[in-house]
C-alpha cells in the first residue's frame, strides 16, 4: 500500500541508508551505490559526494537524481524520490559533521569526521527536490 505524504516524509526523515542513481551516460546503465543523505523541513534532501568523483561529474551532465530508501522490518516499506538538482555548494566541516551524526552513534562522529576530513577529498553538497514519489509499504509480507 502506497504511504501517504505525512508516512513517507517521516520515514526519509529516519537514517536509513539511501541507494543513489545518476544516468551513467554513454550508453552506459545508472550509477547506482548507497550514501548517506539527509532530509530537510522543506522537502530538500541532500548528499555530500566527492568534488571529482564521477557521481559528480554524471551529475554535471544530468542534473537530477534519485533516492531509494528501504527498510525491512518491521515490515518491508520503501520510499523512492526523483528530482532535480537545485543547488551544489562546497561541504564544511559541519556539513560532515551532520550527516555523520545522524548515522553513527555519538562517541564515534568526530573520530569519523576528522578521517573524512582529511582522507576524502573536497566534498560538495547536492541538493535535490522531490518532483516524483513512489513508496509502499507491504505490510506483515
Amino acid at each position: 500500500m502506497a504511504l501517504s505524504r505525512e508516512e513517507r516524509e517521516q520515514f526519509l526523515a529516519e537514517p536509513h541508508v539511501a541507494a543513489f542513481a545518476v544516468d551513467g551516460g554513454e550508453g552506459r546503465g545508472p550509477v547506482t551505490v548507497p550514501v548517506w543523505y539527509q532530509y530537510e523541513s522543506d522537502g530538500t534532501v541532500w548528499i555530500l559526494i566527492g568534488l571529482d568523483s564521477r557521481k559528480n561529474r554524471l551529475l554535471g551532465t544530468a542534473g537530477r537524481f534519485s533516492l531509494l530508501v528501504d527498510r525491512l522490518e518491521p515490515t518491508i516499506r520503501y520510499v523512492s524520490v526523483e528530482g532535480p538538482v537545485i543547488d551544489t555548494t562546497p561541504a564544511t566541516i559541519e556539513h560532515l559533521r551532520e550527516l555523520a551524526a545522524r548515522y553513527l552513534p555519538p562517541d564515534k562522529v568526530d573520530g569519523y569526521v576528522d578521517f573524512a576530513w582529511k582522507e576524502h577529498g573536497e566534498q560538495v553538497i547536492v541538493r535535490m527536490r522531490p518532483e516524483h514519489w513512489l513508496s509502499s509499504d507491504l505490510g506483515s509480507v
